[in-house]
């Protein structure tokens, strides 16, 4: 099979990627007017910041360049780049708990999270990360059924298969004039790992900050000299709650059960 093969050029994966990619411009966007707590700032010219803003612009970046990489055939180095998405996802959150485990009025900037930003000081390995995310108490409801089980160890380790080249077949798989029978397959491969990192990144970003999911309909109302609706406060943006009930609610039932039911906000 060659990338021009319509089983190939027309794949579903290439519509997710482009839909979660404008996803996580849309929630970068949607974010940037919350202040993130623990951090100075000053390293961006000294204005208040929202650092998952950013940390979502590069995610929507990294999901660009996995379907451009993609569509020239070369499903080896996307699978590096999935390893790279990855990593956007961990490093996200283990700087969203870190902030929150050591935020407070005698600590009001995290030197740990702060001294990264400022480019002074790196953050632990991969491993270090990992581990924090799993044991923290603040993610537990949904930490217990995101690691019941070795499935993103599974996607790690299929990943470095690829950036480290395990075996010849990763090599081939970079070239696009060789027919190759297993590209479909792979890419239906590549669709799951990719659904079910997203998975992972929604259930903790919005569990950890359920006001990211707000619609924005009662600024809209305050902006218009009105009343706000009472609730208005809680009410979910359509394209977040369409986000979740097509990766998360579809796919993992459990973890959208556990977000609905200790978010303060009106999912559906």
């Amino acid at each position: 099979m060659n990338i021009e093969d319509p089983d190939y050029a027309d794949h579903y994966l290439f519509l997710d990627l482009e839909r979660y990619a404008q996803f996580y411009d849309r929630l970068s966007e949607s974010v940037s007017c919350f202040i993130t707590k623990g951090v100075a700032g000053s390293s961006l010219r000294g204005f208040p910041i929202n650092l998952d803003a950013y940390a979502y612009s590069s995610m929507e970046g990294t999901l660009e360049s996995i379907k451009v990489t993609l569509e020239i055939g070369r499903i080896n180095d996307a699978f590096a780049l999935l390893r790279k998405f990855y990593d956007s996802v961990v490093i996200n959150v283990y700087a969203d708990l870190y902030l929150r485990d050591n935020f407070s009025l005698e600590e009001m900037v995290v030197e740990k999270i702060d001294s990264w930003i400022r480019g002074k000081e790196k953050l632990p390995e991969y491993r270090i990360m990992s581990e924090y995310i799993k044991n923290s108490q603040s993610l537990r409801p949904i930490g217990i059924l995101l690691w019941r089980d070795s499935h993103y160890k599974q996607i790690r380790e299929r990943c470095n298969g690829h950036v480290h080249y395990r075996s010849f077949f990763h090599a081939v798989l970079n070239d696009s004039r060789i027919h190759n029978q297993h590209r479909v397959k792979l890419l239906g491969q590549f669709a799951y790992d990719l659904r079910d990192l997203l998975v992972l990144h929604l259930a903790c970003a919005f569990f950890l900050n359920g006001a990211y999911m707000t619609s924005g309909d009662y600024v809209d109302f305050l902006d218009c000299g009105q009343q706000p609706e009472k609730g208005s406060e809680l009410w979910v943006a359509p394209w977040v709650q369409e986000m979740l009930d097509q990766v998360v609610k579809q796919s993992r039932p459990d973890l959208y059960q556990v977000l609905k039911a200790t978010s303060e906000m009106d999912l559906k």
